[in-house]
């Protein structure tokens, strides 16, 4: 039997015990919450990532955009539309030549529905107005398609500390005929009340609207947009950079409003998405 010398046998030794780690291996893929509603917002978590390769994070043929968080940590938030059919769905992962994939489940969800009784003149918009809105439509669409770089920090949070009086997906069906769907969270409020914004951005909406009267979009980056309507007055300005907590403006009852209350809402990729799902979401 052939004999080594004593410190070959103790380099042998050591790499037995300490192999060499596998970049493949150490790809960890995480989705929170596993299981959500139609217009929810979800996470998608990426750790174990080589320092030479930056992955791509795809859902429904759209690459999802990330944010470092941290060494070989990547975050990337994307959303389901509220007319997708409940079942489950794939978000893939690329990293090099290596794919890996993970699915997530969106469950059954009847929305509430209100019937209202209102004049025509309410319902019905006059050719001016309706020029108007279709105008603020057309601006608002090309805000919402920009994806920027990342400016939020952290979990987002709720703007106004008060009880949701109108939930997200409301079904609104105007004497019968005509059916809208609520496209954010109505909040309590009394008039003056501070506003505040949900998590760090850019200012890149501050004007009075046909619907919203009063309006402030920021943008977070990442195709995320944060939306406050109905306000008294703002505190901020086109291009302003905010931080998470500033007040921004004040609950008031501008346009299409029947008393003080902040319509809150959210664009996650041009999805409109329940504000309560993104401020859920563990990003920190």
């Amino acid at each position: 039997m052939k004999k080594y010398p004593a410190f070959i046998l103790f380099l042998l030794a050591i790499v037995f015990m300490y192999p060499v780690p596998s970049s493949a291996k150490s790809l960890q893929i995480k989705i929170f919450p596993r299981r959500i509603s139609p217009g929810d917002a979800f996470v998608v978590k990426v750790t174990g990532v080589r320092k030479s390769s930056v992955p791509a994070v795809l859902f429904a043929d759209n690459e999802l955009p990330l944010i470092d968080c941290g060494k070989g940590c990547y975050l990337a938030i994307g959303a389901v539309d509220i007319n997708v059919k409940p079942k489950s769905y794939a978000v893939k992962i690329k990293d090099g030549r290596k794919n890996k994939s993970l699915r997530f489940v969106v469950k059954r969800k009847k929305f509430p529905e209100i019937h209202l009784s209102l004049p025509d003149e309410k319902v019905v918009l006059s050719p001016e107005n309706l020029n108007r809105v279709e105008e603020e439509n057309k601006k608002l669409a090309e805000i919402f398609q920009n994806v920027t770089e990342g400016l939020w920090d952290g979990n987002f949070i709720m703007p106004l500390d008060s009880e949701i009086s109108t939930v997200f997906g409301t079904k609104r069906i105007m004497n019968e005929e005509w059916t809208s769907v609520h496209k954010g969270a109505d909040l309590r409020g009394k008039e003056g009340d501070s506003v505040e914004a949900s998590n760090g951005g850019r200012v890149v909406l501050a004007e009075e609207l046909f619907f919203g009267g009063n309006t402030i979009i920021l943008d977070h980056g990442q195709g995320i947009y944060t939306i406050y309507m109905h306000l008294s007055r703002f505190n901020v300005k086109l291009l302003d950079y905010v931080e998470k907590a500033d007040t921004i403006g004040f609950v008031g009852s501008t346009g299409r409003a029947t008393g003080p209350h902040l319509h809150f809402g959210v664009k996650v990729m041009g999805i409109n998405v329940n504000p309560v799902s993104l401020t859920k979401l563990k990003l920190s």
